[in-house]
């Protein structure tokens, strides 16, 4: 493995990683009045592209990645749409 290897699956991991306590913070207390839809609609967008993308060329790294922040994304893009209803101030 080279050294550019090792920084892209280390830039990977951390920027996939970061959206879990997000996820985790918006399950837990159902308080979606910080975050923005319109912000988490392009962005689940874009990675999803970026998964495309990682498909088309055949680079298992990028689809491993945007995968699972894809899936980090649209749970809390989901969440965003099911309790802003719930949510006082909204």
């Amino acid at each position: 493995m080279q050294l550019t290897d090792i920084f892209g699956f280390l830039a990977a991991t951390l920027t996939t990683a970061s959206f879990i306590p997000q996820a985790l913070h918006t399950f837990r207390t159902k308080d979606v009045r910080g975050i923005s839809l319109g912000m988490y609609s392009a962005f689940t967008a874009g990675v999803a592209l970026w998964l495309v993308y990682g498909w088309m060329l055949g680079e298992m790294p990028i689809m491993i990645a945007n995968a699972i922040t894809l899936s980090l994304a649209l749970a809390i893009l989901v969440m965003k749409l099911r309790y802003h209803e719930d949510t006082p101030n909204q």
